[in-house]
């Protein structure tokens, strides 16, 4: 039994974990599917405080962050991730917004890719397979 419970573990280690935050269910559902079905464990939170916290505790492999979201918006998440990490963490920023600056600004923060609402699943997956490949 201890041998079986062992052998899920390591399973699930192997796993590459992506956090989703993003307040839209309906995006979040979707999202979810998607890269479960290619292996990924996923991780969701709801606004950008909770997050922030989740990225700091659960350490993912990679992190789908909306831009705007209640409490926290998704830049001051970024921000505080690329200070507070010795280490980068690798970020794609989703977004409703059509502003050429915000994509700018996401950039410069050091975002790994920056990705318009709405988007084609394939266009997030491709992404998501090469950032953690």
């Amino acid at each position: 039994m201890a041998e079986e419970k062992n052998h899920e573990e390591q399973n699930e280690d192997e796993a590459k974990r992506v956090l989703l935050v993003d307040d839209d269910d309906e995006i979040v559902e979707s999202m979810r599917l998607a890269l479960e079905a290619q292996g990924y464990g996923i991780l969701v939170a709801r606004d950008g405080n909770q997050g922030l916290a989740m990225a700091e505790r659960e350490d993912p492999d990679l992190v789908i962050l909306d831009m705007m979201m209640p409490k926290r918006s998704g830049f001051l998440v970024l921000e505080k991730l690329r200070r507070s990490r010795p280490v980068p963490l690798r970020i794609i920023m989703i977004t409703a917004n059509e502003g050429s600056r915000h994509k700018a600004y996401a950039e410069m923060l050091g975002v790994d890719d920056y990705i318009r609402k709405p988007f084609a699943m394939d266009r997030l997956l491709d992404s998501v397979n090469r950032l953690l490949a």
